[in-house]
């Protein structure tokens, strides 16, 4: 595969010096490419100045939000490949190179370690193995199987705009990928992803909404006991941010039902009643390159 690989990275044009870097290292990519940035929610002609010239930038033309920006992104592109980069974000060298050449050997999409970025640290995620499947990721949500490292051909999907607030797009693209054909992984760190910067790090209202999107739309993530309790875990840490203590206890003790050993479920418990706060607990995850 020769030709360019479509680059889409959706932009509210709100951090324009991560955005810029961010479109410059997929422009350094020792592969071709054409970068289609989406503005949503703000002019083209904003984000325009914040770029450099080779790339494209363009209006959400589909629904608000990021799915939507994603789609507009994946329609403006003439490429057989597709690829997705957030503007938060960074490529590191190599990164489509790499993806390119297990695209070549017939998978439809392609994934690739990180490396999360959290204040001062720095922490490498791994899959472990050169595929990952659906069962892989109903077990777990896998955040090195990241919206930033994806690579598939253009046509085979598309992001389901009925995200609430565009939560979990990304999780559910993937396992819809996977249940198609194993994911190919090129295992090595090849995305910095920037948590400190992510817009919906504290959204717990729509985080909640994301996960039981997720249960309506993937049954099979309630059947695997260690994906389940994962999941009712950060339901329970969802509602013990927000103060919900009823919710938090309701969910923490279906989290343990599912499995005794969950440890989300008494963070989140002690988040409820006081004992710690939840920036505290997701700041030391965080710098250890994990989440809730």
């Amino acid at each position: 595969m020769t030709g360019p690989v479509g680059v889409v990275v959706p932009t509210r044009g709100d951090r324009p010096g991560l955005l810029r870097e961010a479109v410059l290292a997929a422009l350094a990519q020792d592969h071709p490419v054409d970068v289609v940035v989406v503005a949503d929610g703000v002019p083209p002609e904003t984000v325009r100045r914040q770029v450099p010239a080779q790339a494209r930038v363009i209006g959400n033309r589909l629904s608000p939000g990021l799915p939507g920006a994603r789609n507009t992104g994946i329609a403006a592109c003439d490429t057989e490949l597709v690829a997705f980069c957030d503007d938060d974000d960074l490529w590191l060298p190599g990164k489509l190179a790499a993806q390119v050449r297990l695209a070549a050997t017939g998978a439809e999409f392609v994934s690739c370690g990180i490396e999360i970025e959290y204040g001062d640290r720095r922490v490498t995620r791994l899959a472990g193995a050169d595929r990952v499947t659906a069962a892989d990721l109903t077990r777990s949500r896998m955040v090195m199987v990241h919206s930033s490292t994806f690579l598939f051909r253009r046509g085979a999907l598309w992001v389901d705009e009925s995200a609430p607030a565009g939560q979990n797009e990304d999780w559910d693209l993937a396992l819809r990928a996977a249940r198609r054909h194993p994911i190919a992984c090129a295992d090595r760190p090849l995305v910095r992803v920037r948590w400190g910067a992510s817009h919906y790090v504290a959204r717990w209202a729509d985080r909640i909404a994301g996960l039981e999107w997720m249960l309506a739309r993937h049954p099979e993530l309630a059947v695997d006991p260690r994906g389940a309790a994962r999941i009712y875990g950060q339901l329970a840490f969802g509602h013990a941010a927000l103060g919900h203590r009823l919710d938090a206890a309701r969910w923490a003790s279906r989290a343990l039902s599912a499995r005794l050993g969950e440890p989300r479920a008494p963070i989140a418990l002690a988040v409820a009643v006081g004992l710690i706060p939840a920036p505290r607990v997701l700041a030391l995850l965080h710098r250890r390159g994990h989440g809730i």
